[in-house]
């Protein structure tokens, strides 16, 4: 086979993905204070939304009333889609983790587009099958890693989303509270309380009220170790 043949048909792992933005109009700027609801379980939204500024979390709620972190989204980054499903009661809400920019678009929008645009359409579902692929790994690692590796894993994968690498090597985050972090890693704050005083003494990582500094290469090393 020639090489322009290679070139007219690629293979999957060569095929880039399609990217939402390239197809979807300017539309709503919205903004949101640190802490603001932007929907919730009682007023579940219609739209889709996209990160311009700031963080958002967004969570699940537990029939008791708890929060369980599916995801911090950042610049660039989409959330709402759960509004496709069209459920009255979704126990969904994303938080304004700080001062937040977000575009937004109703589920009927994005439908309307994508008759005319079929490439927003496969976009998306990209997006949505990356994001199984995801969680996929994520139950994978409730089922056989412990809280320690689960909070190392959270912290690695958060420091490379979110995260800016500095001079040193090391990875500066936001300050993570450890609230937040028992919500995503499954545990309670005490916990990770612990294990990020031990991670800390042992040289994994800083943290204060500024933010959390990660030594990713050290602590992947230790994930390494402790399988």
């Amino acid at each position: 086979m020639s090489s322009s043949s290679l070139a007219a048909n690629p293979t999957p792992q060569q095929r880039t993905l399609e990217d939402p933005l390239a197809h979807l109009p300017c539309s709503t700027i919205l903004e949101y204070k640190k802490g603001q609801s932007i929907y919730d379980h009682d007023q579940p939204s219609s739209s889709v939304y996209l990160v311009i500024g700031g963080k958002v979390k967004v969570c699940r709620l537990t029939d008791d009333g708890r929060q369980v972190v599916v995801d911090i989204y950042q610049p660039d980054e989409f959330f709402g889609e759960s509004a496709f499903l069209g459920m009255a009661n979704r126990a969904e809400l994303a938080v304004a983790l700080e001062n937040t920019k977000v575009m937004t678009w109703t589920t009927s929008d994005i439908e309307d587009i994508s008759m005319k645009r079929p490439k927003l359409a496969i976009a998306m579902m990209q997006l949505l099958v990356q994001r199984s692929v995801d969680f996929a790994h994520r139950i994978e690692s409730f089922s056989v890693d412990n809280i320690a590796r689960r909070l190392a894993r959270t912290l690695v994968r958060f420091s490379e989303r979110l995260g800016s690498q500095q001079d040193d090597g090391s990875i500066q985050m936001i300050p993570f509270t450890h609230e937040l972090l028992s919500q995503y890693v499954g545990t309670s704050r005490e916990i990770v309380t612990h294990y990020m005083n031990t991670f800390r003494r042992q040289g994994y990582l800083r943290y204060s009220r500024k933010g959390i500094l990660l030594y990713r290469d050290a602590m992947k090393e230790w994930l390494r170790q402790n399988t």
